[in-house]
């Protein structure tokens, strides 16, 4: 049901619609940003306007329906109806029907340069790897479907539950998404079920080095879910990660290297995330570089996502990172962008030491920080069955936060 606008007078009326009609019509408001009533109201206003009925819509099943319509309407459109000799809850259908059709859903918006995200932090243990295919997920979920978003992040004042917020439902970005285990540990990899690159194989290592055996699209791997469609890769991790910054070491124009092997994957994608190892090395440095601003891309739209705790040590890792990417900046010349700071694992009840680094983080205000993710079960539980997080428990606070995420920083 909606809510009466505050605009003009209006009158609460009620009819039946069948089910799947009525969700269609919840779907491609939401999609266009507009009211349901709205919708309806002018629905029914091209419906008393045509010169005869349209086609019958199959109404089996109608249940109970309710909006607000301006005064007057509705007893306009009954007489009509009973004119036209079809029932009410046939004239609704059509009337909603109509209104669809002169309203398709909106086409995805995808980007005119691929978006590349390195989600980062030179601490272990932070949840790089759970923001990241989180995030991942969310932009991937489908565009016709309607999911939970958190939509108040409660930032602007301290409070013991920052993570809370209003939910509204919202249809997912149905983004074409590559995740990319750049972490030697793998954990992203196996925390989505599958299996790391052994040892010697073709993996992203060797395509950094210069020494790839077979197109590098081999090596990716769908996360088969039906929320995701055919959206969510996963390109895996190689143990053979932990050799990197060796191996680096003699290639030219080292900080290309990472941009270069994945050239051949960024036409299939929109979004490419990129799980960053705990290291300041030369692997961290190609990341940087490939998260860097390109020719006539937006400021904003690709960059440095840090993912930190509300605790000590996660600002002195904070201090050594934003260090080694301002050398870059300044060694290479490159516009990089931080596109926020994701405090992730917190939990309020822990006391002063967890609500005054919340605060800390807050008060830097460049970069901003843009989620606050809580510390709840869904995840670890997500992780030992080997399922996307938002696959496992869709409508859990993380899930509804990691959404909000998604779209923060789209």
């Amino acid at each position: 049901m909606t809510s009466p606008s505050t605009q003009g007078d209006r009158e609460k009326v009620v009819s039946k619609l069948p089910s799947w009609l009525r969700q269609e019509l919840k779907v491609r408001t939401a999609q266009l940003r507009i009211d349901i009533q709205d919708a309806v109201e002018a629905g029914i206003a091209a419906w008393c306007g045509l010169a005869s009925a349209p086609a019958s819509v199959d109404t089996s099943g109608a249940d109970s329906f309710s909006t607000w319509l301006p005064v007057g309407q509705w007893e306009g459109f009954k007489a009509d109806c009973k004119t036209r000799g079809v029932s009410l809850t046939q004239g609704l259908g059509q009337a909603v029907q109509l209104w669809l059709d002169k309203h398709p859903a909106p086409e995805v918006r995808r980007p005119s340069v691929v978006r590349r995200i390195i989600v980062c932090n030179q601490k272990g243990g932070v949840g790089k790897t759970a923001i990241t295919a989180g995030t991942g997920e969310a932009l991937a979920e489908d565009d016709r479907t309607l999911y939970p978003v958190q939509t108040a992040r409660a930032l602007a004042v301290l409070s013991a539950d920052a993570a809370a917020g209003e939910r509204e439902e919202l249809p997912g970005p149905g983004l074409r998404v590559l995740l990319v285990d750049f972490d030697p540990q793998g954990h992203l990899t196996k925390q989505l079920g599958q299996q790391p690159l052994a040892m010697g194989e073709d993996s992203l290592t060797a395509h950094m080095a210069g020494e790839g055996k077979g197109p590098i699209r081999d090596l990716v791997v769908p996360i088969e879910d039906e929320r995701f469609g055919d959206r969510l890769h996963l390109l895996p991790a190689c143990t053979d990660a932990f050799l990197l910054d060796v191996r680096l070491s003699t290639v030219r124009a080292r900080e290309g290297a990472l941009e270069r092997a994945l050239a051949p994957l960024e036409e299939d994608y929109d979004v490419i995330l990129i799980d960053c190892p705990p290291s300041l090395g030369l692997s961290m440095d190609a990341a940087v570089f490939y998260g860097r601003r390109r020719d006539g891309e937006e400021p904003g739209a690709s960059g440095a996502l840090i993912v930190v705790q509300a605790e000590d040590s996660s600002a002195d890792a904070y201090d050594l990172l934003t260090r080694q990417i301002t050398d870059l900046r300044d060694d290479l010349g490159l516009d990089i962008d931080y596109l926020g700071i994701v405090v992730n694992l917190y939990d309020g009840r822990r006391g002063y030491i967890a609500t005054s680094s919340l605060q800390a983080w807050i008060d830097i205000r460049d970069p901003r920080v843009v989620a606050v993710i809580g510390d709840l079960k869904e995840q670890k539980e997500a992780v030992r069955l080997k399922r996307p997080l938002l696959s496992y428990a869709p409508r859990c606070d993380q899930a509804v936060a990691l959404r909000a995420l998604a779209r923060e920083i789209s």
